[in-house]
Parts: C-alpha cells; structure tokens; sequence
C-alpha cells in the first residue's frame, strides 16, 4: 500500500481519536457542583444550563468529527480528487487558472458539504440556548461575502504561490515566502478598516464616562490609539467580546455592544487593559513572527513534494500537477500541523496569563478584571471545568478559573 496514503489515513484516524477521546474526558470533568468561586454570579439552574450547552455542543462536534472522518477518506479512496482535477483542466486554461479552478472547485464542496452542520449550529443549537441573533438574511449575506472575499483575496494569494513555484526555480519556496509575508502584513493594516466593516458595523465610542476612563488607561499606559469602537456584536449573537486589531499607528480596539449592555466601567477598563497588555507584552508580533515562520517552513517542505510521484499515486491523480501538490502535501502534513498547532496554545494560554497580569498592574487592582472574568463566563454559558486534556489540545485560553486564582494570587502579593 502506498506509504503517504497509510501516514495521510493514519493521520486523519489519529486525529479523530485524540478529538473525540478529550471531548469523552472533557464532558466526563463536567461537575454539578458550582464553583465556589462563581457562587456570587451564577445561579444553579444557569450553570446546569452552561454544561447542557457543553454537552449539546459536544455532540454536534462528534457529528462533525464522524462525518469527517467518512466523508475525507472516502473522497480520497474514490478518486475525488482527480474527477475535479479533470473537471478543472476541461476548462482548458493556463496552469494558473487550471489551478486556482482546483481551488475553487475544492473551496466550494468543502463549504457546501459544512452548510448543513453550520445552520443546524447557528439556527437550532445556539437558538435553544437563547445566543442567536442571526437571520436568514444575515447568515446568506455572510456566506455570500465570504466567497467573494475568498475570490477577492485568496484567488491572486493562490495565482502568486502557483506562478512562484512554475516560475522560479529552487528558489520559489522563498519567492512565495516573501509575497505571502507581504500580503499577511498587508492584511493586518487592511482588514480593521475594509474587511471587517463589511460584516459589522464599527460606531466610534460615544464621548462618557467609559470612553473617558479607556483613553485614560492607554495614557497611563503609554499605548496610542487610533480608534476605540463599538461593534455589532448583537446583529448575530447575544455573546460578548472585545478585540484588539492593527499594528503600529493603525492599533484598534472594538467593544461589543453586548459586552458594554452587560458590563460595568471598571469591569470593560479590565477588559481592554488586558488587550492593552498583549500589545505591550509583544505578544501581537511575537505571535505574527511565528506566523510568518511557519509559513516559510510550511512552503519550504511543500517545495520537496510537489512533484512526488508517489504521492500523487497515492491520490489515484492521472498527472501531476503543481496546485494538486500543494493540496496533498497540507493533508501530508496534518500531523506536523497538529503538534505545532498545540504547541501555539501553550504559547498563546502564556500570553493570556500575562496580559492578566498587565491588566491588575494597569489598573491597580486584579478584582475589575475577575469580575470582568466571571460575567463573561456566566454571560457566554462557558464550561467552567474543563479537562486539563481537552485544554491541552483546543484552548488558546487557560481555563477561567485558573485566570482567576492567579489574578487572586497577584492580589495578594
């Protein structure tokens, strides 16, 4: 049997195992017993309500998780790849253009076979537990503006890799390195002002008594805004969040408009102090450095395989191909991604516990940001006893009541 057929199967198998097992662990770890740190902000039958929505979420994944694991393999075994690879190249266009049709075709039956779960998610799953705001319109707008994007920005993202690796030589890896690094970058400046607004509506902070403590802070601070907005998170969900955007002069940060309905002052200060500190702490570039070096890893390795003949065979492919290759190598590195992947988290669950801790220094007291902790968890519905393994592998972010005992623990130094 082909070897990168075995290592691509054994992957994906590997994967749904190790998913599914800390999913198993994580809704296992579910405790009734409210945490005696929430006591003073979740009611019994609101925290029964967050594990059932755990749990609801939980199967739906599994469901995903299942399909997956069917539908992938089979696509590969059947010679899926190869009937759109043909479907591409009767269009008779340049290698360019037969390739970015790959993609396009690839693009395309990957996100209609996801429709089904994701409206059943969004229109059943997240209605029941009272978050969805979305509409039919909404949902159809987004998905239709997505594409456009995808056509806009990934069709000449992928024309440039696909022409570097034709074009120029031994050397394209890098070439493709550069122009991706420079588009990535581009980006970060691009999306807070043209990408993002096209799906939400940015309204500048209202002259008061929040906007005037926040630019206190970033004074105080030493971090220079170029904007503070309200976003309208309510448009699709009742869940709240901020979120910090640009680099340099262009930095933002955005509110949610649920997250100012439900906060006090001091509470949304805590929270911006804490995406202050991600900035001061060099976490955003840090994070971007590595972004950037994974990328020339990832072409760089990509380089050796594109014209594999094995792999190819692996596939039931009739002729190789350059946009092929590029496909079948991302799946040929599923388990490189993986690991790497939980690797960022660690990294990422370090950042957040920093950023705390620049936030209780910032603002002189941990209590504003606990509490800021604790009305989003109650808020979101958050599962508040997660498995360490299941935190392992998916959290970016440390479990709540691990940010709180160490906030409680700078408090009391």
């Amino acid at each position: 049997m082909n070897i990168y057929l075995i290592i691509i199967l054994g992957s994906m198998l590997a994967g749904f195992v190790l998913t599914t097992t800390v999913s198993q662990l994580n809704l296992h770890a579910l405790d009734p017993a409210l945490p005696e740190q929430f006591k003073d902000v979740f009611e019994a039958d609101e925290y029964a309500r967050s594990q059932a929505y755990t749990r609801a979420g939980a199967r739906l994944d599994l469901v995903e998780e299942v399909l997956g694991i069917i539908i992938v393999p089979a696509f590969i075994l059947l010679g899926g790849f190869n009937v759109v690879d043909m479907l591409a190249r009767s269009f008779g266009l340049d290698s360019i253009g037969t390739g970015l049709i790959f993609f396009g075709l690839l693009f395309l039956i990957n996100d209609l076979a996801a429709l089904p779960l994701s409206l059943y998610r969004t229109f059943v799953l997240e209605e029941r537990f009272g978050f969805n705001r979305t509409n039919a319109r909404t949902f159809a707008l987004d998905k239709l503006k997505a594409w456009v994007l995808t056509v806009a920005i990934g069709g000449p993202l992928a024309g440039m890799v696909l022409w570097f690796f034709e074009a120029t030589g031994p050397l394209a890896w890098l070439w493709a390195w550069i122009g991706v690094t420079t588009i990535m970058i581009g980006l970060q400046y691009i999306a807070p002002v043209v990408i993002l607004p096209l799906f939400n509506k940015f309204t500048p902070l209202p002259d008061g008594e929040l906007r005037n403590a926040i630019e206190a802070l970033a004074t105080k601070t030493g971090f220079t805004l170029s904007g503070l907005f309200m976003m309208d998170g309510s448009k699709r969900s009742a869940k709240s969040n901020a979120f910090f955007t640009g680099f340099g002069k262009k930095k933002r940060i955005a509110l949610f408009d649920t997250l100012i309905e439900q906060m006090s002052t001091e509470q949304i200060v805590g929270v911006v102090a804490h995406e202050v500190g991600h900035n001061k702490r060099g976490h955003i570039l840090r994070m971007t450095a590595m972004g950037i070096a994974k990328t020339g890893l990832v072409l760089f390795l990509m380089s050796l395989f594109l014209d594999n003949g094995e792999l190819f065979a692996a596939f039931g492919m009739e002729q190789v191909s350059i946009h092929a290759g590029l496909i079948f190598f991302m799946l040929l590195y599923t388990p490189v991604a993986l690991v790497l992947g939980i690797a960022a988290q660690m990294l990422s669950r370090r950042h957040e516990f920093e950023a705390d801790a620049f936030a209780a220094e910032a603002t002189g007291d941990p209590e504003p940001l606990i509490s800021a902790l604790k009305t989003l968890s109650v808020a979101n519905l958050s599962n508040l006893t997660p498995h360490p393994a299941y935190v392992f592998v998916h959290y970016s972010h440390p479990p709540v009541l691990a940010r709180i005992k160490a906030l409680h623990g700078l408090k009391g130094n």
